[in-house]
């Protein structure tokens, strides 16, 4: 029987949903239609200059077989839809990522052998392979392919036309976002390879939706609207692949050419922004380094589609308005804070979202020393809440309780609100701000949050009157061991780099930190536990 607490979070985490959401959800759950198995529509041949994509790491490590999520396995021993493995294992299987990867032309021979045993084993419509979103990415992938020079096999083009059919009677209405966004841009490369009424209408159904989509989910300041770094680089590399597409297929798409090329700008600054000087991306909701193109792959690619250079973030305070985090930096861009300050994403779409408000990452002289969970694995377990939850970021708990009610792996009931944010930019840049989160427990209390960064130093300020156990915890990337030197003092020493933490009741505790997909390393962690309303932390270096 459902606890009241159980059906109170139940309700707070549907209330907020589109009623495209709901009845959409029914009908892709009812509506089983059938695979459109005619001839497919004849390629278009007139086609334009097409600009070598953003590339990924190889995924293909031999003749059918993968490294996906790093895990190994052969194709022979797994097949193709394994229920052994984790489905965004078997997702990456039917991707085709590895066609634009890395040195994917000394690969050629693999691939074409890969394509022909993908349509002779997966039936149209049956297994994982024909979900929406991996039938999504491999259209565009197998596409790509084309477009920059290989032939597609014939089994295939039949193939990849019955896939587009499928797709556009199976869109992602029921969960929106990057899903559907990937679904309408997947039909607008089908639409621009093949030629005919059908391909137009293709195309046509997919510039409909990305012509609403994309001001919804390309916010103002240029960030995706689920503020994840992971699902930022995704869309980057989406709005880069379309305006590469309509400059190889001219006449095709431009009516949505201005609207990408005007949200490219923002959208290279924010991943500038949310990026530490290892040129990787901070770790905030959902993110994982090895899911997208490196940003450097990005930039890149930008360079090459003739989009110039992104200007480096200057010195002080960055705030990324509409997304809700804050950039602190100093030392020409070599020490940097980034601060949450924002929602944890679009009320109706909190998938992917963590309990990390007014978190903080920090590098100092181009050493990452704080770092929030990251993501190890999706699907639903105590692992995938552990790691959505307060207690893995850099920030406080009350009771043990986190700040937004994350749960049954994508779902989030209760959710904190930013308030009162307050910014000074100079030479010692100061940022305050403050969430309700907690404010369904005893006493109804606020956390405010102050940083400051000055020259040597970056001090954190804590306001939290909560008559619970309040707790901060600050990870430390690993290989930063702490050293307690006093009762209120710890030396660290990042790649020699000696620094001091300062704290009133503190101690360290063993953490973990999940970089990528499928990697868990060990690390530090100071937890504090301050007994006062007010409470301080200090980083010092020399």
């Amino acid at each position: 029987m459902l606890s009241a607490a159980n059906i109170a979070r139940f309700f707070h985490t549907v209330r907020h949903l589109r009623p495209v959401q709901v009845y959409g959800r029914i009908r892709f759950r009812l509506l089983k239609p059938r695979p459109d198995l005619r001839p497919a529509p004849s390629l278009r041949s007139a086609r334009g200059p097409w600009c070598r994509p953003a590339e990924r790491r190889q995924s293909m490590t031999g003749p059918g077989r993968f490294r996906f999520l790093n895990v190994e396995r052969s194709l022979a021993d797994v097949g193709w839809d394994d229920p052994g493995l984790a489905k965004l294992w078997r997702y990456n299987e039917h991707y085709f990522d590895d066609l634009c990867a890395e040195r994917s032309t000394l690969r050629a021979d693999w691939h074409r052998d890969l394509l022909l045993r993908w349509v002779d084993a997966n039936e149209p419509a049956r297994g994982t392979g024909w979900e929406p979103y991996p039938t999504s990415l491999r259209i565009v992938n197998w596409c790509k392919w084309m477009l920059a020079g290989n032939e597609l096999p014939s089994d295939c083009v039949q193939s990849l036309a019955v896939q587009a059919r499928w797709l556009v009677r199976r869109l992602e209405w029921h969960l929106l976002g990057n899903h559907l966004f990937v679904n309408a841009k997947a039909l607008v490369f089908a639409g621009c390879v093949f030629d005919g009424p059908e391909a137009d209408a293709w195309l046509a159904r997919g510039v409909d939706i990305l012509r609403h989509q994309i001001p919804e989910q390309i916010l103002d300041d240029g960030g995706q609207f689920e503020r994840s770094p992971m699902y930022h680089a995704l869309a980057l590399e989406d709005m880069l692949d379309l305006l590469n597409l309509g400059r190889a297929c001219p006449g095709r798409i431009e009516s949505l050419l201005p609207m990408v090329e005007s949200r490219l700008p923002a959208m290279r600054h924010w991943l500038a922004a949310m990026c530490h000087p290892d040129g990787e991306i901070a770790f905030f909701n959902d993110a994982a380094i090895g899911i997208h193109p490196a940003p450097s792959q990005l930039e890149r690619y930008c360079r090459d589609l003739g989009l110039g250079i992104v200007e480096p973030i200057p010195d002080g305070l960055t705030l990324l308005g509409s997304s809700g985090y804050a950039r602190l930096q100093s030392d020409t861009g070599t020490t940097v804070a980034i601060f949450d300050v924002g929602r944890i994403g679009p009320d109706y779409l909190p998938g992917h979202a963590h309990a990390d408000t007014l978190s903080i990452e920090l590098s100092v002289r181009g050493r990452r020393v704080l770092v929030n969970s990251g993501t190890s694995e999706y699907g639903v377990g105590p692992e995938r809440c552990r790691q959505r939850g307060t207690a893995t970021h850099n920030t406080m708990t009350v009771d043990g309780v986190d700040s937004s009610e994350v749960w049954d792996g994508f779902r989030v009931g209760r959710r904190a609100l930013p308030i009162g944010l307050e910014c000074t930019d100079g030479p010692e840049p100061r940022i305050a701000c403050s969430h309700d989160g907690f404010r369904r427990l005893a006493g109804r209390p606020t956390h405010r949050r102050e940083l400051t960064l000055s020259p040597g130093a970056l001090v954190v300020q804590d306001f939290l009157a909560a008559p619970g156990r309040v707790r901060s915890y600050w990870h430390l990337r690993p290989g930063v061991t702490p050293t307690r030197v006093g009762s209120e003092t710890f030396v660290l020493e990042p790649d020699g780099l000696r620094m001091e933490f300062i704290a009133s009741c503190v101690d360290a505790v063993p953490s973990s930190w999940h970089p990528e997909f499928g990697v868990t390393v060990s690390n530090a962690c100071l937890r504090s536990t301050p007994s006062a309303a007010a409470s301080s932390v200090r980083f010092a270096w020399q």
